[in-house]
Parts: C-alpha cells; structure tokens; sequence
C-alpha cells in the first residue's frame, strides 16, 4: 500500500475519535487504582481494543453512507465518499481493524476474557444495528450512542476490576446522551439552512425540542455527579468530603458547551470541541487536577 493510501486508510478509521475511549479509564481513575501497573496496564489494553472496534465501526459506517455522506459539506471529504477508498478496500480496513480488537482482548486477561470479549462483541453488533436501521430513529439513535459508552465504562470496570457504580453509570449515560443530542442539533441547523437531511431521523427533532431536552438533560447530569460526590460510599473510599468542590468544573463546562452550541452554533463534532476549545480545555484539565489533588494527596 502507498503512502497516500494509509493515509487514506487511517481517515477512514478516525484516530482522531479514539478520544471517546478515555471513558474506558473512567473506572481506574474512580478506583484510585491509576498508580497500580497491574490495572492500568489491562485498561491499556481495553482502550486499544475499543479503538480497533470503533474503526470498524467507522469503516462500516462510512460504506453504508457513501451517497449520503457525498451530499454533507464536509463528511463528503471521507475516503469512501470522495473515492478515494473503494468499498472493498473498506471491508478489507474493517476486517483488519475487527480482528485487532479480538486480538487485543485476549491481552486484557484470561480470567477476564468472557466479559472483555462479551463487551467488545455486544459493542460491535449494537453498532451495526446502529448504522443500518437505528439511527434513523430519533431518540433511539443517541440512547444507542449512550448506551455504546456505558459499554466503554463497563470494558474500564472489567479491566481494572473495578466495580461502576449506579452514579457512574448514570453520569455516563446523561453525560454521553448529552454530547450525542449535541450533534443532532447540528444537523438540525443544516437541515433548516440549507434543506438539507443528513439522516431520516432529523425529522423527529427541532431546534427548540433539542435545546430544551439538552438543557434538562445537562440540569440533571449535574445533580447526578454532586450527589455522587457527597454520597457516603464515595466518602468513605476516598477518605473526604470535598470531591463536591470538583463541581465547579462540571458546571462551566456544560454551560460552556451549551453556549457554544446555542449561541455560536459550533456543535458538529463535539469531540472537536472539547480538545480544541480553550474554556472547556481548561475545565478538563482543571477538573482532573482538583480531583487528583483531593484523592491521591
């Protein structure tokens, strides 16, 4: 393969999204297990593996909408729909990217095997419904976005042995289901622009729907995570009641993000977002550092 076309073959498998997979460490970081080599390097290799089975995913998802991503101002940009990547060298991309995963899997651990390969397996045959018929079904479409990182989280449990709790899980589902309604937003906005429909399920939603469910939806992710932070199970494993104070951050960054999607408009790809904005930067950061301090020192 020339250079041109791996680098066609790595766009087509997004790299750039692996980001999504820092959830995986959601579990070790909650554990305050993050300093033991014998979780993190397993939670390694989870990551890895979800980063193969999402680029399947990706490859999968980008054959099955060659036609309607060539109608979209920039997903018609993709290998397959600019043609640079025929279909069959998608599903070869695929399968190598699939096998990767299972591979990758079996590093994780022989104990653990039967529920990393369950979650991985689950994952895949979920988003692939997912790209064939559920997300044209509005609603049903970003639940299985959220429902794709509960998955993420889960793998994260399973690999460092940590259990998630029904705090973390919930903060995971309304946090996801948030960034997922984010981006119908956008796509709402093209369709009323520009009339254009980059899938059929834009017709359940509208502007004023998206704007009041995410705003609900934001309201209630923040109360979930404060109780999370002064719950006595929480108190008790870390030693303290301060986790509360990391609320700060939790709060200007869901109001960051909704002013950048209701105000400035920029909700396309909230993975872009959150790595390239400097205010939501800085609540990550801000967020990780204050929650380190308060349980590791």
């Amino acid at each position: 393969m020339s250079l041109q076309g791996i680098k066609y073959a790595l766009q087509l498998m997004r790299p750039q999204q692996w980001t999504k997979n820092i959830f995986i460490f959601v579990p070790l970081f909650f554990s305050s297990r993050i300093h033991e080599v014998q979780y993190v390097i397993p939670t390694i290799f989870a990551f890895l593996s979800f980063c193969m089975v999402a680029s399947s995913i990706y490859c999968f998802n980008d054959i099955h909408d060659a036609d309607a991503d060539r109608l979209h101002p920039t997903k018609c940009l993709r290998p397959i729909a600019a043609g640079h990547v025929s279909k069959g060298g998608g599903y070869l991309i695929m399968a190598f990217c699939f096998l990767s995963a299972i591979a990758l899997t079996f590093a994780i651990g022989i104990d653990k095997l039967s529920h990393a390969l369950t979650i991985i397996l689950a994952y895949w045959v979920l988003n692939i419904f997912y790209c064939v018929k559920l997300k044209q079904v509005a609603i049903l479409d970003v639940t299985c976005i959220a429902v794709g990182f509960l998955m993420r989280v889960m793998m994260g449990g399973v690999a460092a042995d940590a259990r998630a709790s029904q705090w973390l899980i919930m903060m995971t589902f309304l946090l996801t289901l948030f960034l997922a309604l984010s981006k119908r937003y956008d796509d709402v906005l093209l369709n009323v622009e520009e009339g254009k429909v980059m899938r059929k399920s834009i017709t359940g939603y509208d502007v004023y729907f998206i704007s009041v469910v995410m705003a609900v939806v934001a309201a209630v992710t923040l109360v979930c995570y404060i109780m999370y932070t002064i719950s006595d199970e929480v108190t008790a494993r870390f030693g303290t009641n301060k986790i509360y104070l990391t609320s700060i951050w939790v709060i200007c960054g869901l109001s960051r993000f909704l002013q950048l999607m209701i105000v400035f408009h920029k909700s396309s790809s909230p993975t872009r977002t959150i790595i390239y904005d400097r205010f939501m930067r800085a609540c990550i950061i801000g967020w990780i550092l204050s929650f380190f301090l308060i349980i590791y020192l």
